[in-house]
């Protein structure tokens, strides 16, 4: 959520930042209820006092034994005044609430210009991307001639975009999420937590999944909780209404989870394979940062989930998103994205982003600065180390051989028995 102030001082200039996002403020709306709210905040705060100073005038009258009734009347009639007053305020903060709720976050200067990922901004690359002597299969056929994924099970345990993984694949599967979060635990200094793959509509409200983006969302038939569509939200929900001391941040935070996502707004797009699945794993990275240090951070955050790639030898680059392109809560974000053989082309495989205060003034999560005593709201960033279906994916088709037999990278050998090929 933007700040009211900047809203209220600057509307001009938050409109042609995210004017950057290819977004339209509707500053004539905004400006009808900040008038209003402002209008019922000073006529209640007059009542209020007015209230008062009657009422202390009320106590004085009857210390001298005279007559107040004419008093507690005009205090009555105040009352009913300030009880109106204050339902029209309520009710136009409900409404500005619910239009701040609606509004993206600020893109970073630093943030490229652009209306669509064709303007993303590659930043680098690492790897040397793999020539093979014959046409690579994808993964679904390498995943057929192993045996070791079945679409058709999928479809008729649950419906498209689901997948049953079996053998060696599946056993990769599970290799890939020990071997992704031991390497965050045991080198990059993040604390491990495991949390509810169901939610209330508070936490996602909190992360911006809501109230934009809930055709996306899977919610249980009661409507009190949804499923997770990333580990972000319960992980970053765990600052809620905490206030944290100097010496506590950065804090680090690593989950595995399973992530669940309608796509509705993806229909015809990737339909082959575990590219674009409506249940997947992920290791998701969270960290809470002072807001002098989350740049350095978000660039820290970035190298935690290259390492991975580079460990497993996967060719990759890094891009810039552009301004059009950026996620709604998200104020800076750059895309690890995989070589895919088959698809002749690099796929996102990781998103790591800086939100600044703007999740942080959702879910009230703020530090005590020690300089002047005052709590501050903290900065979250998040990215995925890695998404686990499509580092298998990548692994399946960038170690391929002619005859269709998968080499394990030596990196995740010692969580397969030290085999060397699936």
């Amino acid at each position: 959520m933007l700040d009211p102030q900047i809203l209220r001082k600057d509307l001009v200039q938050v409109a042609n930042q995210l004017k950057r996002r290819d977004f339209v403020l509707d500053i004539s709306s905004l400006q009808v209820l900040e008038s209003s709210r402002k209008e019922f905040q000073v006529a209640t705060e007059l009542l209020r006092s007015e209230r008062n100073k009657i009422s202390k005038n009320i106590g004085i009258a009857k210390s001298k034994g005279e007559d107040a009734t004419s008093l507690l009347e005009k205090v009555g009639q105040l009352g009913e005044s300030l009880d109106a007053n204050e339902g029209s305020l309520k009710a136009v903060q409900v409404e500005l609430d619910q239009f701040s709720l609606g509004l993206p976050n600020i893109p970073e200067d630093t943030v490229p210009d652009g209306r669509d990922e064709s303007q993303n901004v590659e930043v680098r690359k690492w790897g040397d991307v793999p020539d093979f002597s014959f046409e690579p299969r994808d993964h679904v056929d390498l995943g057929g001639l192993i045996n070791g994924i079945d679409f058709e099970a999928g479809a008729r345990l649950s419906g498209s975009r689901f997948s049953v993984l079996r053998g060696n694949v599946a056993r990769m599967y599970r290799a890939l999420g020990q071997f992704m979060l031991d390497r965050h635990i045991l080198r990059n200094d993040y604390t491990e937590v495991h949390v509810p793959f169901l939610v209330n509509e508070e936490a996602m409200t909190g992360t911006g999944q809501l109230p934009k983006f809930k055709e996306d969302l899977f919610a249980v038939s009661n409507g009190d909780y949804f499923l997770i569509p990333t580990a972000e939200v319960p992980v970053t929900n765990l600052a809620r209404d905490t206030i944290f001391e100097s010496e506590d941040l950065p804090t680090r935070l690593a989950c595995l989870s399973s992530c669940f996502r309608s796509e509705a707004g993806s229909y015809g797009k990737d339909t082959r394979g575990l590219i674009r699945q409506h249940q997947f794993e992920k290791v998701e990275l969270v960290q809470f940062a002072k807001p002098e240090s989350s740049s350095r951070q978000l660039e820290e955050l970035i190298g935690h989930a290259e390492s991975i790639l580079r460990e497993l030898e996967l060719p990759y680059r890094v891009v810039s998103l552009c301004a059009g392109d950026l996620g709604f809560s998200a104020a800076q974000t750059f895309d690890l994205e995989v070589w895919l053989p088959a698809q002749k082309c690099y796929r996102e495989i990781s998103s790591c982003s800086n939100f600044k205060d703007f999740q942080a003034r959702r879910i009230g999560a703020r530090w005590r600065n020690p300089e002047t005593g005052k709590t501050e709201l903290i900065h979250t960033l998040n990215g995925s180390g890695l998404a686990v279906g499509r580092t298998l994916v990548a692994i399946l088709e960038n170690y391929q051989d002619a005859d269709g037999r998968v080499a394990i990278p030596s990196a995740l050998r010692p969580y397969m028995s030290d085999q060397t090929h699936l």
